[in-house]
Parts: structure tokens; sequence; C-alpha cells
């Protein structure tokens, strides 16, 4: 069951005009509100398990929250406020009058701190949630399904009406906008918010979402297993250079421009047997059992009795960065969901999981509460919200063609997905950020111009940079368009390219 968290009668009007220090007497339903501080422009230092020093804030008002939907329920939260313009010092951010929420990555467990200060800084009221429990684990399971709820999507949804709350009693107004802004579990929490509570967000940006949450934790033992099938399977990470320029050197070219990116690795026929060692066994080559547990990672995880696809496999391209799943030992966040969410034992040994038998045993104990495989988003695109999506192609945990297959779905799903939905795949980009290719990009100014303009994004520019310094700009293309080159002028420059159907 889920328990709404409501502004109870007379509080805003009692906290009109409000000071941050008085949201300590707001009462709201299952909820404490255990700080309320006026924070002055400069560096704050934050506490907790990644403490962090957060620079160039403007004044705002941070609160800090428990919510108990449940007994069992622990859910922090905070939500930053930037000071009216009148109670700021001059030139800092004033509120523009929208909330922009902001997601976890993994297993949450903490507050996402600068994904907050980003926020505020940029003139919006925030709020996140450390989804329930405390740290990036997934030990809080065992005996607590209220807190898998909590974590899986009840935390964010009551988070986001005690901000709406918090909101209106500081300013006394509603936040005119509401929108999410996250990344991998940030991007889960996004598609989940748009299918189960459809009216909490006017706009979603959701990327590399693990909204098959319970599938692509299985794939990633998947690649665990290619490189762990016997000793000489595992490579070492001085080989990944190796077969990275072997697969540039394969397919670099195939859209015509040879740039150091591979645009669509989905077009690559690159097989890692071409560096197979001749004689000797160094960096430069694989050996026979290399090449095989290599072949396995760019191939989908499946069930090898019936063949039938469990997850998509990471894409040519992403080599660089295969030690986050094909490194020493498997990730401990997969490690952790079978061992506590479905075998509910802390000694289960990844080498025993059955892949034929994996996958069932993963939705039977959690797909109900942590996946978003639902594509019908037409109570969300109904309203009149959108929805944007993004992938990096190099994305090192979620295979990248996941975010296709979920947004093909969503188009199939509703008429109303084709004006309201957009998915931008970025050619050498990691998981969220970072990478060969360009990966920064303003995504949510342009969800916001989307929003209240009805400018759908056909493009976003992003850039890339080497020591601070932006070396390369490339526009992202709203899919199944690709940008391409249109022949003169610099290749690292945005404008001298198109965004065409491939």
């Amino acid at each position: 069951m889920t328990f709404c968290t409501a502004l109870t009668a007379g509080a805003a009007a009692s906290a009109s005009a409000a000071t941050c220090e008085s949201l300590l007497t707001l009462r709201l339903a299952n909820t404490t509100i255990t700080s309320a501080q006026a924070s002055v422009p400069g560096p704050l230092t934050v506490s907790g398990p990644n403490p962090d020093v957060l620079r160039n804030l403007p004044a705002f008002c941070r609160v800090t929250a428990t919510l108990t939907p449940t007994p069992d329920s622990d859910i922090k939260v905070e939500v930053w406020l930037p000071a009216p313009r009148a109670e700021g010092a001059p030139g800092n951010t004033a509120w523009n009058g929208k909330l922009q929420s902001v997601g976890n990555a993994a297993w949450g467990g903490v507050i996402p701190y600068p994904a907050l200060a980003a926020a505020v800084a940029a003139g919006y009221a925030s709020a996140a949630t450390d989804t329930g429990h405390v740290g990036n684990t997934a030990k809080f399971v065992p005996g607590h399904p209220e807190k898998l709820i909590d974590y899986g999507y009840r935390a964010v949804h009551e988070m986001t009406v005690a901000a709406k709350a918090v909101i209106a009693a500081f300013y006394d107004a509603p936040a005119r906008r509401a929108y999410w802004n996250g990344c991998s579990t940030g991007g889960r929490q996004g598609l989940m918010e748009a299918l189960r509570y459809p009216s909490d967000y006017d706009g979603i940006i959701a990327g590399a979402p693990v909204n098959y949450r319970t599938h692509q934790l299985t794939a990633e033992l998947w690649i665990a297993r290619a490189v762990h099938r016997t000793e000489s399977s595992y490579i070492p990470p001085a080989k990944y250079p190796a077969i990275h320029r072997a697969a540039l050197d394969a397919c670099d070219a195939n859209d015509g421009l040879k740039d150091g990116l591979i645009d669509d690795p989905r077009a690559c026929r690159f097989d890692p047997k071409a560096i197979e060692c001749k004689a000797g066994d160094d960096a430069s080559c694989l050996t026979p059992p290399q090449v095989e547990a290599a072949r396995q990672i760019y191939t989908p995880a499946v069930a090898p009795s019936t063949k039938k696809e469990i997850f998509p496999a990471l894409q040519r391209g992403s080599e660089l960065v295969w030690g986050s799943l094909a490194g020493p030992q498997p990730i401990g966040e997969a490690v952790e969901f079978f061992q506590y969410v479905v075998f509910n034992d802390p000694a289960w040994d990844y080498k025993t999981l059955s892949f034929d038998t994996a996958a069932d045993q993963a939705d039977k104990a959690a797909g109900d509460v942590l996946n978003v495989i639902d594509p019908n988003l037409k109570p969300f695109f109904d309203r009149g919200a959108k929805l944007l999506l993004y992938h990096g192609w190099n994305d090192q945990f979620v295979a990248p063609e996941n975010s296709i297959n979920y947004y093909t779905s969503v188009l199939e799903a509703s008429a109303s997905a084709k004006a309201s939905a957009r998915l931008f795949m970025a050619p050498g980009m990691n998981h969220c950020r970072g990478g060969e290719g360009p990966n920064t990009f303003d995504a949510i100014g342009a969800l916001d111009r989307w929003v209240e303009r009805g400018q759908a994004p056909e493009r976003l520019d992003a850039s890339h940079a080497t020591a601070d310094k932006v070396d390369r700009t490339r526009p992202l293309c709203a899919y199944p368009k690709v940008a391409r080159y249109t022949g003169s002028g610099s290749v690292d420059d945005a404008a001298n390219f198109v965004c065409r159907n491939p």
C-alpha cells in the first residue's frame, strides 16, 4: 500500500512569507522535519558516507526531513530552496519557480549532494532522497520488504509530494513546474515516476536507465562469468587499449568519418579473434581463452538451454572501461542482489548461478518492485509531460540497446509518445558521463524549453573536454537520426554536422 504525504490544512497559510527556520514547525503527514537552516552564498561542507565540499552555491534554505510512510520506513530527504531575490545578496540566483528533483546511483543509500547543488545553483528548488536506507548496498533488504519498496519507488514519490509541500510553504506559492533529472538508478527512478505516479512531474530526464533492473544485474554476472570461466579467461586491463584500437580500426570509418568514435556500434562486426596472439602473449594480443571471453562480453546474456535473451550486450567501443564488470572480482551490486534479495544467503557464490533460471528467479524476487518494463506511459503523456532519454554507446554498466528497446516499446504503446518522448544516443560516451566522445550537454535546459515553450529537442549539442578544456563539440541527434559531417570545416565543431536518418 502506498501512503501519500500531504500538507495539512492551514499549514501553507501559517507558513506564508515563511522564514527558513519557521519550516521546522511545518506539519506534514508521516514526516518529521529535522532541520531548516539558511545557508549563505559560498562553499558548503556536507557530511555522511560521501563527505564533500560543494562550491559556488547561492543563498538557500536547506531543509532535512525523515519520511515514514510505513512503520519500517526511514526515508531521509533534503529540499534545497534558493533564497528569494529580496533575501539573497545582489547577483545571487533567485528561485525560478520550478522544482528539479535528482536521482540516485546503484543501491542509493546516500543523498546525491553534487546533483542537489547543481540544481539549486541553476535557480531550481531541488529535492533528493537516500531511498530509505544507509549505504550503497543491498544488505538492508533481508527482513525489510517495505524498505525494498521504498528503494524501488515509494521513497521518490513520497519525497516529491513532501518537497512540493515545503516549496509551497516557503515561497507561499507552488512550483510552476516539476522536473526529474537522473541517470542509471536515477533514470530508472524517473521512468518509475512516469509509470506509477504520472502527475508527479511535468518532465523527466532518464539517462542510461536500469529499468530492467533484475535482468541488468543478471547480465553483469554474465560478464563476470565470461572472464572467470577459467584462470586463463581473464583479460588483464593492460590489454584493453589493444582491443579498443582494433575495434576502432575495424569500425570507426563505417559512418564515413574517421574521428576516433564508432557512430553506431550495432553495425560493427569486429571479432576479437583478429588480435589473437600468434607468437607469445603480451598486451597487444589476446590468447584463445581471452578471445572467447571478449566475444561473450559482446554477446547478449542468454539462457543457455533456450537461447532466450536476458539482456543486451556491451558494445564495441566500450573496451577501455570493461574493468567495471570484467575486473578481478564481479561487481558488488549484482552479487549482493542475489545474496540479499533473491536467495537471502550472504554466503552465496556467483559461480553457482544458472543462467537458465537466474532471470526468472530475479524477476520473482523483485521484478514488481524494481523493473519498469511496462511501456504504457499514456497517462503521463496525456498530461502534456515530456520524457527525455539519453544513453552512451560506450556504457560499461548498462547495455545501450536496452534504452533503444525500451524507447521503441514506448512509441509502440502510445500514439502520444511520438510527440512527447525523445531518445539521444551518444557515440563514445561511457555510463552517464565521461568517455572519448562528447558527453556534456544541457539536458535540463532542453527539457525546460520543451515543456515551457513546446520546443521538442531534435539535437543536443554536446562537448568533450580534456583537462577542463573543450576540444570537441558534436550534436547528439534524436534517435534514430545520427550526426553527419557536412564535408567542410573542423570535425571537432558541432556547427559542421547535421542530423540525418542513417
